[in-house]
């Protein structure tokens, strides 16, 4: 995948998340996701396919992270 460039990127943040000290903001550019630390905005960005970025939400969505109690 071709380095996407996030120059106009519009940056969003969970609005579940807006007063956390924990929080992470997407971009969606092109055909890819941009994440970043809101807390540190210039310290690196982390780009992902769409595709990946989609099955990586529905596993989230399907409690495939959570761990056994």
């Amino acid at each position: 995948m071709q380095q996407a460039d996030l120059s106009g990127a519009h940056w969003r943040k969970s609005s579940l998340s807006a007063d956390g000290p924990s929080c992470v903001e997407v971009a969606f550019v092109d055909d890819a996701v941009a994440v970043r630390d809101t807390k540190d905005r210039e310290g690196g960005t982390l780009v992902f396919r769409r595709d990946k970025w989609t099955a990586f939400v529905g596993g989230i969505k399907n409690g495939d992270f959570d761990t056994p109690s």
